[in-house]
């Protein structure tokens, strides 16, 4: 049987990628050039990262249960995830990145190899309404308390907060940093959620719909959203670089 491609599902992921590729760019310009936008870390900035980051996560679990290489899926992120790390301790160690985004959503991916035939149980209206409200009621265990948005309903005992283990599944340590940090919670809610919309837009079969939508130029950069994401930042970074070296060189002849 021939393979369906839903090409709205690369449409989605394209136009998404492309936020996160101005984004990066906006925010090596802030560090580089010692830009003073105080929107891009006020409100506005933040709203657009959490656009970003939200996207790329239900998709994620949405598209998980296309395919059948989920093991391989998740081993092909935690690599890369792997490398982005191994790289950004060694070339940049001020702005590593460790427990990234790709490191994240491969983990969530494995995770679902144990627990997919549980979850197929679960009615997926419900599945993803409580995934959504465990997603919120998580989403500042980072912080060091659990509750929605502000309110902080239950603090966490700080010394949870301990190591690396802690910090992988979303206690950091104190002492740690990271310029990309997703931790597994709060974040495998979100993806459960993408899971579960699909369970939704199947039961429904509504599927069909993501082949309706086209965009052949955010379909290419959709369908090859991963290679474009390892490549991006050092491109971009490099770019800057020499901008930032021609400007110093034509400041210095005035």
């Amino acid at each position: 049987m021939e393979k369906i491609r839903y090409y709205t599902l690369d449409v989605i992921r394209g136009f998404t990628l492309i936020h996160m590729i101005v984004y990066h760019t906006l925010w090596d310009i802030v560090n580089l050039f010692e830009k003073d936008w105080k929107w891009f870390w006020g409100i506005p900035g933040d709203l657009w990262q959490q656009y970003i980051c939200w996207s790329f996560i239900l998709i994620s679990g949405f598209c998980v249960s296309l395919g059948k290489n989920t093991g391989r899926k998740a081993v092909i992120l935690l690599l890369c995830g792997a490398v982005i790390s191994a790289v950004t301790h060694i070339i940049m160690p001020d702005d590593r990145v460790l427990f990234g985004v790709l490191t994240m959503i491969g983990s969530c991916t494995l995770f679902m190899i144990p627990v997919k035939s549980l979850l197929k149980r679960i009615h997926p209206y419900k599945g993803a309404a409580f995934c959504f409200l465990f997603f919120l009621f998580f989403q500042n265990i980072n912080k060091g308390y659990l509750g929605f948005f502000k309110w902080k309903w239950i603090l966490l005992p700080q010394s949870w907060y301990a190591n690396l283990f802690t910090t992988y599944w979303g206690l950091p340590a104190s002492d740690f940093y990271s310029s990309d940090y997703f931790s597994i919670f709060p974040w495998y809610f979100l993806f459960l959620t993408g899971y579960f919309l699909y369970q939704i837009w199947e039961k429904n079969h509504w599927l069909p719909l993501f082949t309706k939508v086209r965009n052949r130029p955010l379909e290419w950069i959709g369908k090859r959203s991963l290679i474009i994401y390892m490549i991006h930042q050092p491109i971009i970074y490099i770019i800057l670089l020499c901008l930032q070296f021609l400007i110093r060189i034509q400041n210095d002849i005035v």
